[in-house]
């Protein structure tokens, strides 16, 4: 990463991904969102558990920013979803945006995400725990089914492989079902085949099955394959 990528990136964002996205992202089924209970984590600004809920979904969101008050959060998530916007339209010809329909388009549809998250978030704070990996205060198999997007694998940069491994470990031991991970790219669309193979290995030898499942969804290119952890 050069020095001008680090300082439009800067810190970690508070993302606000919608139903849709989560459906693309993880190959999700009407019928997964039905079947036990969900995770989400980190949740960020997501309006997957707001969304996933009206259908009928049990989902719990966790991330450590749930700490915070709820105005000043939906307030967050609105400014950070124009800030991922200019990340992701900072060198255009790197995405692939049919998915959106262009980067207004995504830009609405974080924008309608923050919102809406916002909104879940005062009106339903039992659905958002504050929590943060590697150390989930949840017990063994409390959840059907774990979804992990954009923070490992995205923050390599600063997350080590350490911490990707007991991230990944701690995720499986809360499923009595799959876990599934997205993307396998750092956040400016790189490869990590080596971190994926060694973390795969190192989960293996802990008696954790691994898979790459392939997705119809594909921002950064080559990003169309999501980690399952069984």
């Amino acid at each position: 990463m050069t020095h001008s990528d680090t300082e439009v990136l800067g810190e970690f964002l508070i993302s606000a991904r919608s139903l849709a996205e989560y459906r693309a992202m993880f190959g999700l089924t009407d019928a997964e969102l039905r079947t036990g209970r969900i995770l989400d984590c980190p949740g960020g600004a997501a309006s997957f558990t707001a969304e996933a809920s009206e259908l009928g979904a049990e989902v719990l969101a966790a991330d450590p920013i749930y700490s915070r008050d709820a105005d000043d959060l939906r307030t967050t998530a609105i400014r950070e979803s124009e800030r991922a916007n200019r990340w992701a339209t900072r060198d255009i010809g790197r995405r692939r945006w049919d998915w959106y329909g262009g980067p207004q388009g995504h830009l609405r549809m974080r924008a309608e995400s923050a919102e809406r998250f916002g909104r879940d978030l005062a009106e339903h704070r039992h659905r958002y725990r504050a929590a943060r990996l590697p150390a989930l205060p949840f017990a063994d198999n409390s959840f059907g089914l774990v979804l992990s997007s954009h923070l490992l694998f995205s923050y390599a940069d600063r997350l080590d492989a350490e911490f990707h491994a007991a991230a990944l470990s701690e995720l499986a031991r809360v499923a009595t079902g799959e876990t599934r991970v997205y993307p396998l790219v750092d956040h400016n669309g790189n490869p990590l085949r080596t971190l994926l193979d060694d973390l795969r290995k190192d989960l293996h030898h802990k008696g954790i099955h691994t898979e790459l499942r392939r997705i119809d969804f594909e921002f950064h290119p080559g990003a169309d394959r999501t980690l399952v952890l069984y």
